[in-house]
């Protein structure tokens, strides 16, 4: 069965949900029929380039918003640094390391529902600084209007990140203090302002197969161009430390399922990928995934630049800077 959505996949019909639910549901035993396949689906659709990108936190902690996962929001009670707006030179030179370290894209990311106007003015500033040393600007500021966007796209701004998180039925387990009707009207947005879209979720959050599914249906409907996949590390002082990482297994069956259902879309593997696939790391790449967030996240450790060229590199694989 696999095999045959495989085949199906690769001659461009879009599979189903209930086929997503067969996919969802492989054994153990077949796991690896599931990564073949997927690996096939993504060589086809997206070649050997891995895309890389990184990003700096530049405005942490005191956020209004209470999701259930974030140790930035002022409702939980993680003990982590809170600092306002950085000033660009920081923003430059955290973007001039990303860039020697092989990656494409940068980020940059602030704390709260958004950025006020003032704010706003000074990234539009660091968004033209990182476009003149070389690399993608992308930019993660909460609910943006139309304006506030395409004001960021006239000043350099590449793509825009605002992630969905989890299903609709399941969203409102996560969140309260905004909708994911919300999210959708931002996303909308950033697509009138034409600029590129970047949206996924994160995994682990107590959702079941039906709520990933429901998701990754969903961004088939939006199309996004990535589709950042993050699972959950669990920070002490949020409501969601309690829950342990997804077995590595699970994780990585994830990342095959949305390459079947969103065959042609760069699936980028992002924050929790070292504390949830542990010995299995190097397995996402067969699993389908053609995107990484490279460094450190927001308020966790992540990876070397030079440790995931080198897994690339092992894998067979190139980055864009390489080819």
């Amino acid at each position: 069965m696999i095999g045959t959505l495989e085949r199906k996949v690769l001659s461009g019909i879009p599979i189903t949900k209930d086929e997503a639910g067969y996919i969802s549901s492989a054994s153990a035993l077949q796991i690896f029929d599931l990564f073949h396949s997927a690996n096939r689906i993504r060589d086809f659709f997206r070649g050997e380039v891995i895309d890389l990108c990184s990003i700096i936190n530049a405005k942490s902690g005191a956020c209004p918003e209470d999701c259930a996962y974030c140790a930035q929001s002022s409702k939980n009670t993680s003990d982590i640094k809170i600092f306002p707006l950085v000033d660009k030179e920081k923003v430059l030179k955290s973007a001039l390391a990303a860039k020697h370290g092989g990656a494409r894209r940068f980020c940059i990311v602030t704390s709260g529902r958004r950025v006020s106007a003032s704010e706003l003015r000074t990234i539009a500033g660091m968004i033209s600084g990182v476009r003149s040393i070389g690399l993608l600007p992308c930019a993660t500021l909460g609910l943006l209007s139309y304006d506030d966007l395409l004001a960021l796209r006239k000043s350099g701004l590449e793509r825009y990140h605002n992630n969905l998180e989890t299903s609709e039925r399941f969203f409102p387990q996560v969140c309260s203090t905004h909708t994911y009707r919300d999210k959708l009207d931002t996303i909308a947005a950033a697509k009138q302002a034409g600029l590129s879209v970047c949206s996924g979720g994160i995994f682990g959050l107590g959702e079941d197969w039906a709520d990933r599914i429901d998701m990754a249906f969903a961004l088939r409907e939006i199309s996004p161009d990535s589709v950042p996949m993050n699972f959950l590390t669990p920070i002490r002082g949020t409501r969601l430390d309690i829950r342990g990482p997804l077995p590595p297994l699970e994780a990585l069956k994830i990342i095959s399922l949305y390459r079947f259902i969103l065959p042609d879309k760069e699936i980028r593997v992002c924050g929790g990928r070292l504390q949830t696939l542990s010995d299995f790391h190097s397995f996402i790449f067969m699993a389908g995934a053609d995107g990484l967030l490279t460094g450190n996240y927001l308020t966790t450790t992540g990876r070397s630049f030079d440790h995931d060229l080198k897994m690339i590199s092992d894998s067979g694989l190139r980055t864009s800077e390489t080819g």
